[in-house]
């Protein structure tokens, strides 16, 4: 048993979900051995919810599948099972009934046996989040339906409803979705739609929606309730193409605490969208539906409503889970962002290998910590110039932040306020000359003012940060009780490069360094430098808080179709594109499973690209991937099977969107696409730091003359070394505490790769 289990671990960590099958037979996995084949489908076998999992049972060459028998906790269920309509010598069968925590599956014929340890967990989780996040409002009763009823009143503390399922069709006469009269006749104006293949079927949607891990989740999939049976993992919708998209909301803007009353993709208003995948959140999406794609939700992956990348990754995994148990399991899972649903594509991707198959995403971050953390920067170049306002010109103080707009500056620094308890906060009533804003938090709604966190009079209540909503991954500070802050400026030396450049004087840089300061556990200015907890910063790393590239992101398709705002006042800048893309070279050694295009403007009245450019190239991309029954890793396929037109390059500015081929590199001059687009910085690659922006402790070295290009007298050398007292950022070495991403790791309950339990001391 001990060795099933050791086997069963090493399984789990590299099966890819709902498309490499995880079998454990006491004689092997061959499809002649003389046991059966057992495995799970739906999930991780040391990861099931909810009570049931989808099994899979191959019966060797030569046995009777009469002779089959299948038990569960010695239990029999081998009525469970059908043949796979599709594939004959598989069975398939819905196992219900397992109990909490640890379970015992066998699969025998004769007397050869094969069996299969499960770990069951609760519906309402958590599986490997930690702790449930409190407080927690309830709002199935507030989660509008088409038909315009709710969810209705939660039924537990966990915010738990019962599944709901409406059918919507597409009108012919008009083209909208109205919500169908009955499930026994058709409407007369119901349109049809030929999907990827070839099948013509009624534009009929079947929408399931539910709690999981409490959040709300949503599936839609073409179905016609009229003519087929109720959908299930032999019994398939005709009109499902076997693909599947997961869709995300937007990005880290507070609310956080709540369960959320939509999912950044339906709000109880039929709306077909067949635009931008990334920018139109809706299931109800018009151009994908009618290609027969089913397509996935959960509020837990909508930032907006929940900015814990872990229990992203865990909401998605269980809706995941229940959709092949559901539906069937599909050839692909895509998954599809703009901004914040772009990170959480790219997150997921990496910290839950095999959740996704690849991702198409644009307005890209790598991950939410790098905004707030870059912000904290930006905030404090703010604080300094509006406190000296005539320490720096308007022009030095766009050089030092990095940015080829005065306005993005303030624009970056008003994304610290995802890191500011303070509710309402606002650095500088009114405008600074020149049109530098003020810098405000975001407020917790819809979390009641008698629960948010008050420094002086309520200060255990919800802290809306990204650092506390993350408490499980970070741990608590044992003196405040906040969750520590990975953010560090310590030894960083802030406008190292245009003081080498000759922009700013020695004086101003020793001014700037020595009075910039750093925050406290409330984000407010204190005149000492910030220093982060070491294992913090570790678990940042490990849990892909922080992007690291090197998980599942290896080996997928990941394409980057654009949109540019680095001449507006926007914090959608061009760095972080690049930033991600570096990642993955530091990771992996190349980024050659990235496709960047580049350009594309955000504002109101510039054109948007037409989404099937990028998307027409992602999708042959992805069939041509999982088509491919050949030899090699699934890097070497997805490099392999990358069509000729993924190649990098930048948008033309013109009306048919022309895509200049062009290596691109970072910068605002020496090409094309730079003279085009050209990249804004940041303050902490102006202070000297990587491209990659993954450094959230430096390492220190003494200070050094060969840093500067500049010269220095005696007394500001002096200056300088007790500035850095102990030294400056070396960026030639790793960060402090930097290490890979631990694919599926555990911040409790599950024991396996568990990383840590804030529970404990």
């Amino acid at each position: 048993m001990t060795l099933i289990r050791s086997r069963m671990a090493t399984i789990a960590a590299a099966a890819t979900l709902g498309l490499t099958t995880m079998c454990v037979t006491l004689a092997g996995c061959s499809d002649n051995a003389p046991a059966p084949n057992l495995a799970l489908l739906s999930s991780h076998p040391n990861l099931v919810s909810g009570g049931d999992t989808l099994v899979s049972v191959a019966v060797p060459s030569g046995r009777a599948a009469t002779d089959l028998v299948v038990t569960l906790n010695g239990a029999e269920v081998t009525g469970s099972f059908q043949p796979d309509p599709q594939n004959p010598s598989q069975h398939r069968g819905l196992v219900t009934g397992l109990r909490a925590g640890s379970n015992t599956m066998t699969a025998s014929i004769g007397g050869e046996v094969a069996r299969l340890e499960l770990t069951n967990y609760p519906r309402s989780g958590p599986m490997l989040s930690g702790p449930h996040i409190t407080p927690y409002i309830c709002q199935t009763d507030q989660y509008f339906l088409p038909d315009g009823t709710t969810l209705g009143p939660a039924l537990d503390a966990n915010c738990s409803a019962p599944t709901n399922v409406q059918y919507v069709y597409k009108s012919s006469a008009d083209g909208t979705f109205k919500p169908m009269p009955g499930v026994t006749t058709l409407p007369g104006d119901v349109a049809t739609t030929a999907i990827l293949t070839g099948a013509t079927v009624p534009y009929v949607v079947r929408l399931e929606t539910g709690t999981i891990d409490r959040g709300v989740y949503h599936i839609a999939i073409l179905h016609d309730p009229t003519s087929e049976p109720t959908p299930s993992p032999v019994a398939r919708p005709k009109g499902w193409n076997r693909r599947l998209i997961w869709l995300h909301g937007f990005g880290c803007t507070g609310g956080w605490y709540h369960q959320g009353t939509t999912t950044g993709s339906l709000d109880g208003v039929l709306r077909p969208r067949s635009g931008d995948l990334g920018l139109a959140f809706n299931v109800l999406n018009d151009g994908r539906l009618k290609e027969g794609y089913a397509l996935a939700s959960n509020t837990l992956s909508h930032p907006s409503v929940s900015c814990n990348p872990i229990l992203a990754g865990e909401g998605t995994a269980m809706t995941k889970e229940r959709f092949i148990e559901g539906y069937g399991t599909p050839l692909f899972t895509a998954s599809a962002g703009s901004s914040g649903g772009a990170y959480s594509s790219l997150q997921i991707a990496d910290a839950f290998p095999g959740l996704f198959d690849g991702i198409l995403i644009s307005s890209v971050f790598p991950d939410a910590l790098s905004i707030g953390l870059s912000g904290l920067d930006a905030r404090l170049l703010t604080h300094y110039f509006r406190t000296r306002p005539t320490a720096f010109t308007r022009a030095q103080q766009q050089a030092l932040g990095g940015y080829i707009t005065p306005t993005a500056l303030v624009g970056s620094a008003n994304q610290s306020g995802r890191t500011d308890p303070i509710n309402g906060r606002a650095d500088n009533p009114g405008y600074i000359p020149g049109s530098w804003k003020a810098v405000s938090n975001r407020v917790a709604e819809p979390v009641p003012v008698d629960r948010r966190y008050h420094p002086v009079t309520n200060r255990t209540a919800a802290r809306p940060t990204i650092f506390d909503l993350n408490v499980n991954v970070y741990g608590r500070d044992p003196v405040t009780g906040f969750a520590h802050r990975p953010y560090d400026n310590t030894g960083v030396q802030y406008g190292l490069e245009v003081l080498n450049a000759g922009t700013i004087s020695v004086k101003q840089f020793l001014d700037l360094n020595e009075k910039i300061g750093g925050y406290d556990q409330d984000a407010n200015y204190v005149a000492t430098r910030t220093q982060a907890d070491e294992a913090a910063i570790r678990r940042a790393y490990q849990s892909g808080i922080h992007l690291g590239g090197g998980g599942g992101l290896a080996s997928i398709p990941i394409f980057d179709y654009g949109n540019y705002s680095d001449d507006t006042a926007d914090y959608h800048l061009q760095w972080y594109h690049f930033a991600t893309r570096e990642r993955l070279v530091k990771a992996n050694g190349d980024a050659s499973n990235f496709v960047f295009w580049r350009g594309q403007g955000r504002r109101s009245t510039d054109p948007i690209v037409p989404p099937s450019r990028p998307w027409g190239v992602f999708e042959q991309w992805m069939t041509a991937l999982k088509n491919d029954m050949g030899p090699g890793t699934e890097r070497d396929k997805v490099l392999r099977n990358k069509p000729a037109a993924a190649i990098d390059g930048c948008y033309a500015k013109d009306e048919a969107f022309t895509l200049i081929p062009e290596a691109q590199v970072f910068g605002t001059s020496g090409s094309g696409c730079n003279t085009l687009w050209p990249a804004s910085s940041n303050p902490r690659k102006v202070a000297g730091g990587p491209l990659a922006a993954d450094t959230l402790k430096c390492q220190l070295k003494p200070v050094s003359p060969s840093d500067y290009t500049v010269s220095f007298s005696d007394a500001e050398r002096a200056r300088l070394s007790a500035i850095f007292p102990a030294g400056v950022c070396d960026w030639n070495q790793p960060g402090v505490g930097q290490a890979r991403v631990v694919p599926w790791a555990s911040f409790g309950p599950s024991p396996d790769n568990l990383i840590f339990d804030v529970t404990k001391p």
